[in-house]
This record gives structure tokens, sequence and C-alpha cells, in this order.
């Protein structure tokens, strides 16, 4: 909570002002019972119309001053709330933003957003009205107190009375309400997650025809979300009609009590009148007191849950002081070999999910040199993805070291690391906007020549140039209304914008077809030609004349070479060539030279078709 309680800090001097305006309300407030009663007492009773007229006059000016202070204290309240929720919804992208994928895997997408949204909307609420019932109602209430007292002692065991059985019926509602609303949380964050898994897999779903059995998950999430508001606004619906009737039930029983004692000549008519709204006044702050501890347990359950955000410990972070990557093409100490720029090295590297009894990856030990062209390959699950994101620090490694350019990762800003990088994720993603601000998004500096540069390197200037705007054309949220092929073709076209010294193409040509795959490869060497290039693949054809080949199998590296040094070495790099190559192939790219030293990458490719 003390996450929350921070952002409150600033706002202080606006709650004092609050304060003022609420306690210039509640005075005003409480001196027009008293006015009422002189008038009845004085005026009317009496017959002085004249004087009527002049506490008229006067509880006029008292009523407009109450106006003028609950306008400024709900304008007041309302800006201070709308501005610390702006604050924690700004703190809370931010460290979503600094994330690693553990705490993503922990928190999940959906329920993120439901802490970003309905969370921090319930916080904002409860804060407007915490800030105007809160501190109105304990002010008014005491008051109230003081001058029901101060009118008429006798009747005061008639409060006593209508408190006691308010509290009881509030301690009753509290108790059974209380614990739903962490409930309701959670059966929200697992509709948003049925919802969102749903949409993003609606091809799916149409395909394998599970329309009905989607339907009926989501209405089962549905209902159980609709069982427990169903419950809560139960009991409120049960909760004001009987607040009501206990209110309605005490006037009556105050005036029955003010007519004993006005008969008695013990009260005034208009005393006894103002005593009833002094008592009404009490009762309402007494009411609003407990509403907010009925409201107040499911803002806490929403805080807790942005401070669990706001308060996780990040697994990856920048060191105190961090090492400069080299950034000129001179030797240094840090460098290595000189001219090394974006050198990679793993040096006996290995990587355990959280929680996962065995190593995703074990004693990885290779070198991916600036100008070459290394490739990873393997079988399902066999660590390609992790070990490739543990370049750019979205996982860290548990043992051994990753270095680029001779600097430990780990020693680095996360910020200066990624920027010597190009990453081209596995599921190409584009952002709303044009194709432009997609490009755009490795170096919003550039040029349109960069763009053009970087579409025709990718093989996307076909498809560009059959737009009608051209850079300009629109893209829908998360690229729909481009096919698989072209997105992927405008990730690898915003990586070149970057123009880093490390490329990671992570299965970045899985959805090309074989002759753009092989024109792309060759432009990409052309004119990448100087920087690292790493790529995941499980197409042998992509790799096969790339100048090292990295063969993973369960996390271990089980072979190292080149295409030819593998054919005669390495069982699992044969299996997979078996498995995708024919026989006139293999013994085609299994003879001669070796790829790297016989072809550039690209200048192979094959066009058959066959996977």
């Amino acid at each position: 909570m003390r996450y929350i309680l921070s952002y409150y800090r600033n706002y202080i001097p606006f709650m004092f002002l609050i304060m003022a305006f609420l306690f210039g309300q509640a005075m005003c407030e409480l001196a027009l019972p008293g006015y009422m009663s002189d008038i009845i007492n004085n005026g009317i009773v009496k017959g002085d119309l004249a004087y009527v007229k002049g506490m008229g006059s006067i509880m006029i000016a008292v009523s407009a001053a109450a106006m003028i202070c609950a306008i400024g204290g709900v304008f007041f309240a309302s800006w201070s709330a709308a501005r610390i929720a702006r604050n924690i919804r700004s703190a809370l992208f931010r460290k979503v933003m600094a994330f690693s994928a553990a705490e993503m895997d922990r928190f999940q997408t959906a329920s993120l957003i439901t802490r970003s949204t309905n969370d921090i909307q319930m916080v904002q609420q409860t804060t407007i009205m915490f800030l105007r019932m809160a501190m109105f109602a304990p002010i008014m209430g005491i008051g109230a107190v003081y001058k029901a007292l101060h009118t008429s002692v006798s009747l005061s065991w008639t409060v006593g009375v209508a408190l006691g059985v308010i509290i009881c019926i509030m301690g009753i509602a509290f108790f059974a309400v209380l614990p739903k609303f962490k409930v309701l949380q959670s059966k929200l964050d697992r509709l948003n997650l049925i919802m969102k898994e749903r949409l993003a897999g609606i091809l799916v779903i149409r395909a394998f025809t599970t329309e009905r059995q989607e339907e009926h998950r989501f209405d089962e999430a549905n209902l159980d979300l609709t069982g427990i508001n169903i419950f809560i606004n139960r009991a409120m619906s049960f909760l004001m009609p009987s607040l009501m009737f206990v209110m309605n039930a005490i006037s009556v029983l105050i005036v029955w009590a003010g007519a004993h004692l006005i008969e008695a000549d013990k009260l005034l008519i208009g005393d006894m009148l103002a005593y009833l709204q002094y008592a009404m006044h009490v009762i309402m702050s007494f009411l609003f007191v407990t509403a907010m501890f009925i409201l107040l347990p499911r803002a806490i359950v929403s805080a807790q849950r942005i401070s669990e955000v706001l308060g996780t410990e990040l697994s990856i972070r920048d060191p105190d002081q961090p090492l400069q990557l080299p950034e000129t093409e001179e030797s240094s100490e840090q460098a290595g070999p000189a001219n090394a720029r974006g050198l990679v090295e793993f040096r006996h590297a290995g990587f355990a999910y959280p929680d996962a009894e065995n190593n995703a990856l074990t004693d990885i030990d290779f070198n991916a040199e600036p100008g070459q062209v290394t490739a990873i390959i393997g079988g399902t699950g066999s660590g390609k993805s992790t070990l490739i994101q543990l370049i750019p620090r979205f996982y860290d490694v548990t043992e051994g070291q990753v270095l680029v350019d001779g600097v430990d990762v780990r020693s680095v800003s996360q910020h200066d690391l990624r920027e010597k990088i190009g990453l081209v994720p596995q599921k190409g993603t584009l952002f709303s906007g044009t194709i432009a601000s997609n490009l755009r998004y490795g170096d919003e500096k550039a040029d349109e020549a960069d763009l053009v540069r970087a579409a025709e390197i990718a093989q996307a200037m076909e498809f560009i140039e059959k737009k009608e705007a051209g850079f300009e054309e629109p893209v829908a949220q998360g690229g729909t209304n481009v096919s698989g092929g072209q997105k992927q073709r405008l990730s690898i076209a915003r990586a070149l914008v970057k123009k880093p010294e490390i490329y990671i193409f992570d299965d970045s040509f899985s959805a090309l077809d074989f002759t753009t795959d092989k024109a792309l490869r060759a432009a990409l060497k052309k004119a990448a030609g100087g920087s690292t290039i790493i790529i995941v693949a499980q197409r042998i054809n992509t790799i096969l004349d790339a100048d090292q080949i990295i063969v993973l199998d369960e996390g271990r590296i089980v072979g190292k070479g080149n295409h030819r040094e593998l054919m005669a070495s390495c069982r699992v790099y044969q299996e997979i060539a078996r498995s995708q190559l024919s026989d006139e192939e293999l013994a085609r790219y299994g003879a001669g030279q070796s790829a790297g030293a016989s072809e550039s990458f690209g200048e192979r490719g094959r066009s058959d078709g066959r996977s």
C-alpha cells in the first residue's frame, strides 16, 4: 500500500484546501436549522413577517455560501483524484515496460490490463468519495451532535437508537460483502484473459469449428462474474432501503417524543424541527462513513493489486555503475579483438526458467563474429529462441556469461545494449499507424531514403508500391490488414532502418516463399555485411550458406560448423537435413567447398517448395 500512498503526498496541500471548503460547507449547513428554528419560534408563531423575511434572506445567503463551498470541494477532490490516478497509471505503465519476460509470465497480460484500468478507476472513484465523504462526514457529524445536544438533551436517546440499528445493519452488510470484492477482481481477470485469448485466436477457433465450446467457456466465466456482481448488488440494494426505513422511523420517533415535550412546555416546536434536521445530519454523516467502509475494501483490494505490480522486484536491472560498450572500431581492452563491433560471445552459458527443475540451456559456448552469419537450428523445444533472448537480456543467464564486444551484457545498461541490436521476433508485431511510422520505430529520425532502402532489402517495396498511399498506408492494430508474409517483411525492414551492429532473426523468414526468402537473404548479406547476423531457423535451406551453424538438442550444443562439416559429424543436423532435403540436394549441397567459403549468404535457396 505504501507504493499507492506515496502518490498522494504531493496533493496534501490540496487536501487541506478541500477540508477548508468542506468545513465551510458543514458550518453553513449546520447554521440553517438554527435559522429555521428562529423563524418558526420568533417569526411565524408570533406573526412577525419582517423577522421571517430578514432571517429568510440570511438563510438564502448561507445556502449560497454552502453551495460555493460544496462546488469548490467537489472540484478539487475530483481534480486531485484524477491526477493521482494519472500518475499511478503512468508509473504502472513504466513499471510494466521494465518487466522482463519472467515478470510478464508471472502477471499475464490480461491481469495487467485489468490492474491498469479497472483497479485504478476504482482507486480514483474511492479517492473522490474519501475526499468528499470521509472528510465531510466527521465535521458534519460532530457539529450536528453538538448542535443537537445544545438544542435538546431530552431527545438525544433517539439518535442513539438510530445509530445502534444502523451499526447492526452495516456490520452485517460489511462482513457479507467484504470477502466478495477480492473474488470479483479475480473473476474479472479470468474473463479478460478468456476474451483476449479467444479474440487473438479467432481464426483457429473458426478453423476447428469450436465456436460452441468457446462460447460455453466464456459463458461460464461470465456467469461466475455475474453471480458475484448480483450478490454484491443485492446486498447493496437491501442496505439502502433498510437505512432509509431507519431514517424515516427515527423521524417519526423524534416527532412523537418531541410532541410530548412540546405538550409539557419543555420544547419549542421550532427547536423540535431543528433537532430533527440535526439528527438527520448525524445519521447521514454516519451513513457516509459506513458506506466508505463498505466501498473501501474493494478499493484496498485494487490498491494491493496495483502495489503488487509497482513493488515487484525486477529480475533484470541495470547495474549501479554500468560499463560503456565500445562506440568505435578501435581496439580496446574491453572490446576484445581489434575492430570487433557487434561481437557476441557465449561463454559456457546456462539458463533455467524460474521454478523449473532442469536447465533450458546448458554449457552454451560459441562466438558470433561481425561480418559473419551465425545460424541456430534444432528441434522444437531445443532452446533456440531462449538462447537469443539472452543477448538483449530479456532473460539473464543463470550460469556462465553472454558478452557483446567483450563486455558482459549484465554490466551495461539495457538501453545501451539494445541500441546495438536489431531484433526481428518470431511473431511479427506491428502497431496501429502507418507503414512509415512502423518502420521509423527502429529510428524515428529516418528519412524516406532510409525507409526505401530498408523496404527494398526486406523485399517489401513490391507490395508497398501497390498501396494507394505508399508508406503512408494505414496499418491496423496488430497489423491485421496485412498478410503474415508482409508483416514479417515490414518487421525485418524496421530492424534494417535501425542499422544496428547485431541483427537477430528469430525464425523471421518462415512466412516467406522461397523466392522471396532467397532474394531477401542475398540483399541482407550485401547491405549488412559488416554486422553480426544471428538467425534462428526451422528451414534448413535458409541457413545452408551460413558461416557458422549451431545445432541445439535439449538445450545443449551438439554440433558447430558449416553445413558440410555438420553433415559429416553431427547426427542431429543430418536428421534435420534429411527430413527437409532430397537426396539430390543433399549430394549437391554436401559436396564441394564449404558453404561459407564458396558462396555468399543467400545465393542458394530451394525453389521446389519442399520443407
